[in-house]
Parts: C-alpha cells; structure tokens; sequence
C-alpha cells in the first residue's frame, strides 16, 4: 500500500507547509505545525456542500435591507442568558471552552433541562456515555423527560439525527472529539475541527437550529485547535475559575448578537451551578476593621459594575532587585505605576518588595484601577488604612493625571447601593446631580488625591 501523502498544519492559523519547520511561515508562532493526511476528494467535497447550499441572494443596496432586532429566548439561567447578550439565537453558533471539570458540561445540562419545557432539544455526548450523563442529571434532580441524548462522535451521523429530530437547541460535547469520514486524521486534529466545526456551522444556518459547542482549552487557557474554529462561530464563551473553589466565571470574549466582556457569576453546589445575583460580595473581604494595603474599587465588566477589593503589601527587599508581583492585575503596569507614584508624588519604592492582589481570583484588566493599586500602595507603606466606606476608581497618566473611566455615574450607583459613603473619582466623572449618601472627591492630578486623602485620613 503506498504511503499516504502528509503535510504540516499551523495549529493557531492554519497555515500550511510541505515539511517540518520550528516557526510557522505564515503568522510566525514556535512549535504549532502538526502532521496531517492530505486529504483527497476535496473537490468533490466541495461541489456537494455548494450544491446544498441555498440559491445565491441577490445583491441589495445597504438601504433597501430592513434591520431587524433578532429574536431571542431564554435558557432559565440568568447569568448565562447575561453572558449571551440576552438569549440564544435561532440558528446561532455559541462556542465555549474551559478546564477540565471546570463545570461546562453541568451548565449546559441545566440549561437544556430548562429549555426542553418549551423547544425541542437535542445533547450529543462525544465524551461521556448515555448512563453517565442520566446518573449526573439524576444527581442534579433534572426533569429529562422531553430530552433527547445522542452518544456520537461521526460528524455524518450526528448530521443525520440533526436532520431527523428538527431539534431547535443541540449542544455537541465536545468538538474536539468529533471526526468525519471524509478524512483520514485522527478525532482531534486541526483538519477535523475545522471540517466538523464548519459543517455544524452550516447546518445551524440553513436549518435555523441553536448548536453549542464546546471546546477544550490548551494549558496555556486558550482554546484548542485552529483560530478559525472561533471566527466562524456566532459568540465565544470562557469558562474560568479555580477547581479548588466553588465559584465559576462564564466570560464572553465575542458575541456578534450582544456585547462583549459581559460577566456571569456562578457558584457551584451538589444541585449543579447557581447563579449569584450579588457578585460583589464575592470580591470584597470581610474585615471587622479597616486594614493597611487595602482599597475597594468600582470596576467595570461589559454592562455589570462590580466592587473588587484591591491588596497591596510592601515590604523592605533584600534582594539587589525589589521583587514585583501582580495577581488578578497587569505585572507591567504595576512598573509603570509605580514610576509614576516616584515622579509625581514623592513616594520611593525602589528598595521595597510590592505584592499585588485582586481578592477573589477576578482578573481586571481595564487601567481604572490605576488610582486603587497606587492608594494601596501608599497605605500599605504607611501602615495607615484607608477610611470606612471608601471607594475609588481611575486611570492614571504618565504625566500624573487622573483620567476619567467610561460609565461612572453607573459605578458610582453600584458602590451608594452597597453601603459606601466616600467615593474619590477623576474630577471628569463628577456627578452633576449629588448622590444620596455619598461624599464625592474629584481629582485630577495624583498629588492632589494623596493630599485629599491624608485631610479624611
């Protein structure tokens, strides 16, 4: 038998090469060129998916076409339905990747359970079989009397059943374990995700059919297999959280039917996932009294403001070079920060170790926490807590000037309604009508919010 032809294929862009290289040629990433049977019959392929296609749309002027709002519905969760922009959509792709064991699965259980009162749904299993997937809904006490489960993992196949049932939900766990027999490699492989992935893709547009997949993630937290695989799907979705804990974070990266960065809040119990209606309690430690080093910000993520408590600790280094440590925060931005504390306000920090740490494991990566890290810092170096009620937010310049963050009258809300009295904000994002309760400090340079402060202080 003749060997069969390969080929190398870049993992992150698809890209194509003949022979073995460390560096892909086309988009210059290390060590991400995997074999790959030269698949033949591609164009036969080809002519059929055209065929199935529909006919070719007539070419309108942009003011003819009527923009209509896209329907959605609701999954009964409604964290998850936050996430999504406010449903799923008919004939919508959604993809979404986490850890192993992170919870995507018990999630998507849920909300199949929830949506087969009232659609037609369909959970096609490429992992787990048909008795381990009852047993885990027994566990979480799920109605499956209208679901319908499917343990598949031949593309063709489960196109058949799609085309069978007419379900309007279909969930494929997961996509990497999918293979079709128009190729030869292996479930998992570059070639199978994207041709598995695209003709799922088409199927939920012609037929108007909701497909969720779901996708594993590389150890580095990004999802596996091709770039593609995230282009040609309606929204992307991020599962984070530590196993160790029990609250998960669902995190949409895209979404072409809503906003992205949106946030859901979850915690996970013996009765499957809940979602948690005040997230920033999660984020805040609970401190009998006011500690050094400790600062609460108002951060924002998508449409939803949350209060996260920032921690800094400084300590004298004896180290030649002072020890920078960021968790939940950019590392760089904390060296660039701390330059400007030194140039514009007098406050050295070379000889000192500085540790910093977002509680409750949240990552923010928006600069308005700029003011929150440089205040804890500087409360941290005095041994001086910040007072009770204190809240802040803010960029801060190289030039020293505090700018101003997108929706602060929001932020401002969210912090009046939990409690907080003293709010020190950019002088730009002063509220023109006073908010109840609420002592508002406007600032525009950071020598003057160290001034103000030592007056509360």
């Amino acid at each position: 038998m003749a060997k069969a032809k390969t080929q190398y294929v870049c993992s992150e862009c698809g890209g194509t090469s003949s022979k073995w290289t460390g560096q892909c040629p086309a988009c210059r990433q290390w060590n991400t060129m995997v074999e790959s049977v030269i698949e033949t019959g591609g164009v036969n392929r080809m002519s059929q998916s055209h065929q199935a296609l529909a006919q070719t749309a007539p070419v309108l002027s942009l003011s003819e076409i009527e923009a209509l709002d896209v329907p959605r519905f609701g999954t009964g969760i409604e964290e998850f339905d936050r996430v999504l922009g406010g449903g799923l959509v008919a004939g919508g792709v959604v993809l979404i990747g986490g850890d192993p064991g992170i919870g995507k699965s018990t999630l998507l259980l849920q909300a199949l359970a929830n949506l087969s009162l009232l659609k037609s749904v369909l959970y096609v299993s490429g992992e787990e079989s048909g008795a381990q997937i009852a047993l885990r809904a027994k566990r979480l006490a799920i109605d499956a009397k209208d679901f319908k489960l499917q343990a598949e993992i031949q593309l063709e196949k489960i196109l058949q059943t799609l085309d069978t049932v007419k379900p309007q939900v279909a969930v494929i766990d997961s996509i990497q374990t999918l293979y079709s027999d128009a190729l030869t490699s292996a479930p998992g492989s570059v070639a199978q995700v994207r041709e598995c992935a695209a003709q799922l893709t088409r199927v939920a547009k012609q037929t108007g059919v909701t497909i969720i997949l779901v996708g594993h993630v590389t150890k580095e937290g990004a999802l596996a297999g091709p770039r593609v695989l995230e282009h040609i799907v309606d929204s992307v979705l991020y599962f984070e959280g530590d196993t160790h804990s029990s609250f998960r974070l669902v995190r949409a990266i895209k979404n072409r039917f809503g906003a992205v960065n949106e946030l859901g809040v979850f915690a996970m119990t013996e009765k499957g996932l809940k979602g948690v209606s005040n997230p920033s309690a999660l984020f805040l430690s609970q401190h009998d009294n006011q500690v050094p080093g400790s600062c609460v910000m108002v951060t924002q993520e998508g449409t939803r403001p949350l209060l996260v408590e920032i921690q800094a600790l400084v300590d004298a280094s004896h180290l030649p070079n002072a020890r920078r440590l960021s968790v939940g925060l950019e590392q760089n931005r904390l060296a660039m920060l701390l330059a400007v504390l030194h140039r514009h306000a007098g406050i050295a920090a070379f000889d000192q170790d500085v540790f910093i740490n977002a509680v409750g494991g949240v990552k923010i990566t928006e600069p308005a926490a700029d003011l929150a890290v440089l205040l804890a810092i500087n409360s941290s170096m005095r041994n001086k807590p910040l007072p009770r009620g204190f809240v802040v937010f803010g960029e801060v310049g190289l030039a020293g000037e505090i700018r101003p963050a997108p929706r602060g009258q929001e932020r401002l809300r969210e912090a009046a309604k939990l409690g907080f009295s003293i709010a020190m904000i950019p002088k730009a994002n002063a509220p023109k009508q006073p908010i109840e309760g609420m002592t508002i400090i406007g600032v525009d340079r950071i020598d003057d919010a160290f001034t103000r402060l030592r007056e509360l202080q």
